[in-house]
C-alpha cells in the first residue's frame, strides 16, 4: 500500500511540475505574445495608398483556421506561368528573418547549402507550417514578406532566438525549385 501512495505521489508531482512548466510559459511570455498579437492585427488592418488591403490574407485549405499575411514586392505578371513549388517540392529562396519588435533573428546570408552563399536549399514540407501556406501561392522570381502568426510558426516553443509565441516577418524570394515534385494522384 505505501508503494501504491509513493507512485501516485509521484504521478502527481509529475503532473502538477508539466502543469505549472506550461502555464509558466504562457504566463512568462504573456506580454510578448500580446505585443506579438497587437502587432499582426495592426498589419491586418495595414492598407496601400489606394485603400486596397497592404497585406494578402492566405488562407490554406488544409488548414481553415491557420493564414498568413503577404505582401509582393516585385511585379506578379513578370512572374506569370512560373513554377510554383508543391508541399513536396525542394527549394532554392534567399530570406531575412525579424521578429515584431524589428530583431534580426535569421538569415540566408549565415548559410552556404548550395554552394552558393545566400541560398537556402531545403524540402518544403521540413518548414514551419506557415512557409508551407505561402511558398505553394509564390512563383520562381517572386520577393514578398511573409508575416506568420505564431500558431503557424514556433507557437509555444522557442528556437534559437525566437521566443515563444513569437510572430515572424520574412522577406523571401523564391529563387529556384531543383526537385519539383509531382503531385500523387
Amino acid at each position: 500500500m505505501k508503494k501504491l501512495l509513493a507512485i501516485i505521489a509521484v504521478c502527481l508531482a509529475v503532473t502538477a511540475a508539466c502543469t505549472s512548466d506550461e502555464k509558466t510559459t504562457w504566463d512568462k511570455y504573456a506580454d510578448w505574445r500580446e505585443l506579438n498579437e497587437a502587432w499582426i492585427k495592426e498589419l491586418q488592418a495595414k492598407k496601400n495608398a489606394d485603400g486596397t488591403p497592404y497585406y494578402e490574407l492566405v488562407v490554406p485549405d488544409w488548414n481553415p483556421g491557420g493564414y498568413v499575411l503577404m505582401h509582393y514586392f516585385n511585379d506578379r505578371k513578370l512572374t506569370e506561368g512560373k513554377l510554383s513549388p508543391m508541399y513536396n517540392s525542394t527549394i532554392d529562396v534567399r530570406y531575412k528573418l525579424h521578429l515584431c519588435d524589428g530583431t534580426a533573428v535569421d538569415s540566408s546570408d549565415n548559410v552556404t547549402t548550395t554552394g552558393v552563399k545566400g541560398i537556402y536549399r531545403t524540402p518544403l514540407n521540413d518548414l514551419v507550417q506557415g512557409w508551407c501556406v505561402a511558398l505553394p501561392e509564390m512563383r520562381c522570381g517572386d520577393t514578398a514578406e511573409v508575416i506568420v502568426p505564431y500558431g503557424m510558426g514556433y507557437g509555444a516553443s522557442s528556437s534559437g532566438n525566437v521566443k515563444p509565441y513569437s510572430t515572424l516577418r520574412f522577406n523571401i524570394r523564391l529563387v529556384d525549385i531543383p526537385f519539383y515534385e509531382q503531385p500523387n494522384n
